[in-house]
């Protein structure tokens, strides 16, 4: 009763985005937090509800909360809202999605200029693993909401054909042409994944395929982007995406960046600890 009186309360803010405790107690979980740290929480936030309250300042009280407790929780639930920050444009989220592919056992080269039948494409990942071979596009978005509708897969696929007919043509011993994917960070219109499955795209977003989704991959390989971090400020983030450190994991192997950010120790000890458990190693 409690939990139904609060989502109503949210729901008369006029908020456009719905939300329900059922969704918060679900994304703090996925930050790892245990079972009686996570009701603490939800009961925290609704208690302290109030009429036109916005998802928004739910979302940064409970981060504010998970991160007064233990910053690895805070770092993992704020994933989506650090993928954000990977702008604002979208080439550092493209060396993500290869890095993510890399771990996979791909190789990758990002930003490949590839011939096609008509005219010439840069392809924002190629990606090659057991002979086969795969051409990604990356949409990224700075801005919430804002979703991929049918004209993008479309505008791919005529891409990815052009490509394809002069693959093919050409008998290239550099392996098989597979198919051709479209990568967001956020979600894909019901059109355009009706389009996509019918003409053999694949389509990753934050959710699908269901189970395997960005998120999911993310978690799962413990491959975040180091702009989840609580520890580290922008302007040290910024400095490492421009070195072409997007992952955690990869500053784990060369943390003598922080070194040149003249990061103290015991401040390079803490950074380091949050790596090492966010990356489950």
């Amino acid at each position: 009763m409690e939990e139904q009186k609060a989502i109503e309360i949210i729901k008369s803010s006029g908020d456009k985005v719905r939300f329900s405790l059922t969704k918060l107690r679900s994304s703090l979980q996925r930050s790892g937090a245990d079972d009686v740290l996570v009701e603490q929480i939800v009961n925290q936030v609704r208690d302290e509800l109030y009429q036109g309250i916005s998802t928004r300042e739910i979302y940064n009280r409970a981060f504010a909360l998970l991160k007064k407790k233990k910053s690895v929780f805070a770092s993992k639930y704020k994933l989506k809202k650090a993928i954000y920050e990977l702008g604002p444009t979208g080439f550092p989220f493209e060396k993500f999605v290869a890095a993510i592919l890399r771990y996979s056992g791909y190789t990758t080269e990002v930003g490949k200029i590839m011939q096609g039948h008509c005219v010439s494409h840069e392809v924002d990942v190629l990606a090659k693993k057991n002979g086969n071979v795969v051409i990604i596009e990356c949409k990224f978005h700075s801005e919430e909401g804002r979703n991929c509708n049918v004209k993008i897969p479309l505008y791919i696929q005529s891409r990815y054909n052009d490509i394809k007919t002069h693959w093919e043509g050409k008998g290239s011993n550099s392996g098989t042409l597979d198919k051709g994917w479209v990568v967001t960070n956020t979600r894909f219109t019901e059109d355009a994944l009706v389009y996509g499955k019918c003409v053999g795209l694949y389509l990753l977003s934050w959710d699908v395929p269901k189970g395997d989704g960005l998120r999911d991959r993310i978690d799962r390989l413990g491959l975040y982007p180091i702009t989840v971090s609580t520890l580290l400020s922008q302007r040290e983030k910024q400095f490492l995406l421009s070195r072409d450190i997007v992952l955690c994991r990869q500053l784990l192997n060369d943390s003598f960046f922080l070194d040149h950010l003249e990061i103290n120790a015991p401040r390079k000890e803490k950074i380091m600890k949050e790596l090492h458990q966010l990356c489950n190693c």
